[in-house]
């Protein structure tokens, strides 16, 4: 247990100075996101709803706070470890409440505008940016925020 704690609360931060730029990008999705599920029911409430997500109400503020706070901290670089890995989690279940539906074609949620609609190829079109989500994260959790981050203060001090 100490191991997992050391490795979450004391994440490398000597890679590239390059690594804000993930930061921003993930955490600033992840924000705008959390942001959206208060702004339009029909991504918030409305949508996990429809999904069947347990308790849709709280559920989705829930994860809308989360992705407010979170990509927040992303951004600056503070808990990086500890928010990516959430986040990762976070994004294989919004993948699997999501995709697998859309890939049988019994999604409750409106189909793509285009084609293709249902089956692998629209799953792989419409799987893009949680991939990406997923992936950036991973990359956090593994690589750390970098120098330009407060994790780095916080470890340095």
């Amino acid at each position: 247990m100490n191991n997992l704690w050391r490795w979450l609360s004391q994440p490398p931060t000597n890679g590239p100075d390059s690594i804000i730029l993930i930061r921003l990008m993930t955490g600033g999705v992840f924000f705008w996101e959390g942001i959206l599920k208060f702004v339009y029911p029909n991504q918030g409430v409305g949508r996990f709803t429809k999904i069947g997500i347990p308790f849709p109400e709280f559920s989705a503020h829930f994860v809308g706070c989360f992705e407010i706070i979170g990509g927040t901290l992303l951004i600056l670089g503070l808990f990086t470890r500890f928010v990516s890995v959430p986040f990762i989690f976070q994004m294989l279940v919004a993948v699997l409440t999501t995709k697998v539906a859309l890939y049988l074609g019994t999604s409750p949620l409106p189909l793509p505008p285009a084609l293709p609609q249902i089956g692998m190829w629209a799953v792989l079109h419409e799987i893009r940016s949680d991939y990406a989500q997923i992936m950036t994260c991973l990359f956090l959790a593994i690589s750390g925020p970098g120098r330009i981050a407060l994790d780095y203060r916080r470890l340095h001090q």
